[in-house]
């Protein structure tokens, strides 16, 4: 059997030929369900008489892919970029925020290869938001909808997310360095 070999990019540092750089970055998010606020999820706002508390509309999707997105490239997390202390970001839509992510990696040479993320709750019942939220994400990102996987479980009535208290995000990330 004959393998193909792998591609290569030059070093941006030395001017070498090495293989393309790829790194794995890790995301969760957790965020309380609470009244008069709407429920904002991967950017899209899904029907529920309960919304997410937080600083920012609370996103806890766009989080989860920010902080892994950031921790992919080494530039610490959502909280030191985007403080809750700081009042610019009081109601701030996550979306601009992400942006500023994804503006974040390209200046540092940076490419998303491909994100894949699991939201936890008991409620609402998300299947029939999985496709808009796909698509506002892949948006957002610069990339095809196909590198944007989303799924939603339940934690099967455990803990404080069995007792519909909230909702979790987690995410992980395939980043690679920007052909220059």
């Amino acid at each position: 059997m004959i393998h193909p070999k792998p591609s290569r990019e030059p070093d941006t540092m030395t001017g070498r030929s090495t293989d393309a750089e790829q790194r794995v970055g890790l995301g969760i998010d957790f965020h309380r369900f609470v009244a008069g606020r709407p429920l904002v999820l991967g950017g899209v706002i899904i029907p529920f008489e309960k919304g997410l508390l937080g600083h920012s509309d609370a996103d806890v999707l766009l989080h989860a892919i920010s902080d892994a997105l950031l921790g992919a490239a080494s530039l610490g997390d959502i909280g030191q970029h985007f403080p809750d202390s700081d009042s610019r970001f009081k109601d701030a839509d996550s979306a601009r925020l992400l942006l500023s992510v994804v503006d974040m990696l390209e200046a540092h040479g940076w490419a998303i290869g491909n994100v894949d993320a699991v939201v936890v709750a008991e409620e609402p019942k998300l299947a029939g938001y999985v496709s808009s939220i796909r698509s506002r994400i892949a948006q957002i990102l610069k990339i095809p909808v196909d590198r944007v996987g989303i799924k939603a479980t339940t934690s099967e009535t455990m803990g404080a997310l069995g007792r519909r208290e909230g909702m979790a995000a987690q995410c992980v990330v395939l980043i690679r360095r920007s052909p220059r």
